[in-house]
């Protein structure tokens, strides 16, 4: 399918050539009561697939988990048991076992059968599933990151707008946008403007290594893949772009969510070199400069035994503020902290996002979750090739990782990025 090319202001706007692609008849929406039940359907039956379930339940009580589907039998098995063990909430989590779906086509069953869709697959399928869910018409809970290339970007960025003309609510996973501690930590730096202006963000996501399932010799190329896809870039984007982006997210908040103009970055692998890892690296260090002059400093990694941090530092003309830690400074000496309600972020956002679906005035998270993944995808991008890369070219890059079809038995796997080497473009 041939993807619009947007520059960086089109990225900013809603582009005339996406409205021109949403159809003058919409089916329209309709908008249940709150006493209405709301047929909830799982897309990626993983760890957070099924917290995620565990939270819209919760969030909201009319609600029940009707359909559940995975690449795999075994996982989509798997989660449908545990939803029953959950004895709170077994009475609306219990799927028949002709609602268990499993394939590459299993999204599709489940959308069908559902009015509210999450999306917890491996982030490469993400662009294909949301289309088809917009297409059908359903609202989408969309974990992050949306995409782990720019074509994949520019096709959310697509359904988003799609979404948006229907009226549905599209709502990320990007759960930070969520915590109340930093929606006040972020309203006392750019509405209250207590640290002045924001001259430079330190940003970092450094932590530990994550699971690997192992490998088993009836497995093809594609399922140990697929089982272990945080370590291909085709499925996962690079922890830069799977795990990290909920940093540069709030680096993109700060900065207005409009894009940079240009990054450098240096990246690889030091720790985690056996094979067994894939191709991905397992640390970066991204310098991204800003149209005003601002520049975003970030690093991440994922390495066994070194000390672990995460938060951004910002530093203004007239102090700073550690946004995690809910924490603020002036250079004249005052203080403040955050020290309000601290409920569950995942719970928040699933609490917003059926309230949404309710009340006939529906959310849409589109513009700032594919632009804070396409930052992400930058980084990995400049870290990979040793180039310092503009947006333009990031956001207009033609190259999608992944094979073309997916089927069971061998699949190509990318060598691992050479800086100076390796093209991205």
């Amino acid at each position: 399918m041939t993807q619009e090319q947007p520059d960086r202001r089109t990225f900013l706007k809603t582009s005339s050539a996406t409205a021109a692609l949403v159809p003058a008849l919409l089916t329209p929406v309709v908008h249940p009561g709150h006493q209405e039940v709301l047929k909830l359907g799982l897309v990626g039956c993983g760890g957070r697939g099924e917290m995620a379930v565990f939270d819209a339940l919760y969030a909201d009580p009319n609600v029940k988990l009707v359909a559940i589907g995975d690449t795999f039998r075994d996982r989509a098995i798997t989660r449908q048991k545990n939803f029953l063990k959950n004895e709170e909430l077994a009475d609306r989590a219990t799927v028949a076992d002709d609602q268990v779906f499993d394939g590459f086509d299993s999204y599709q069953k489940v959308v069908d059968a559902s009015d509210v869709v999450i999306l917890a697959t491996p982030p490469h399928f993400r662009p294909e599933h949301l289309a088809y869910v917009v297409e059908e018409n359903k609202h989408c809970f969309v974990e992050k990151p949306v995409a782990v290339d720019a074509p994949g970007v520019r096709s959310v960025q697509k359904s988003c707008e799609v979404a948006k003309e229907k009226g549905l609510s599209i709502v990320s996973g990007l759960c930070w946008r969520y915590d109340l501690g930093v929606q006040e930590t972020m309203r006392k730096i750019l509405d209250e403007k207590m640290i002045g202006e924001i001259v430079s963000i330190e940003s970092s996501y450094n932590t530990g290594t994550l699971w690997h399932r192992g490998n088993r010799k009836d497995w093809s190329q594609m399922e140990y893949q697929i089982r272990n896809w945080l370590y291909f870039d085709w499925l996962s984007g690079d922890h830069i772009v799977e795990q990290a982006v909920h940093s540069l997210d709030k680096t993109a908040w700060l900065m207005g969510d409009v894009p940079p103009v240009k990054a450098m970055a240096l990246g690889g692998r030091q720790q985690r070199t056996d094979p067994k890892w894939g191709n991905i690296f397992d640390h970066f260090t991204v310098f991204y400069e800003y149209a005003s002059g601002q520049k975003v400093y970030f690093t991440c990694r994922q390495q066994t035994d070194t000390d672990k941090h995460t938060d951004e530092l910002v530093l203004g003309s007239k102090g700073q503020a550690q946004v995690l830690k809910h924490r603020i400074k002036t250079l004249d000496g005052e203080k403040w902290r955050y020290r309000g309600p601290k409920p569950s972020m995942y719970r928040n956002e699933h609490v917003e996002f059926f309230k949404s679906i309710r009340s006939g005035v529906p959310i849409n998270n589109g513009h700032y979750m594919c632009n804070s993944t396409m930052l992400a995808i930058m980084g990995r991008m400049a870290a990979y090739s040793g180039k310092t890369l503009t947006w333009e070219e990031c956001i207009n890059s033609e190259q999608r990782l992944g094979p073309s079809e997916y089927t069971w038995g061998n699949v190509t796997e990318r060598p691992v990025a050479i800086p100076g080497v390796t093209k991205v473009l």
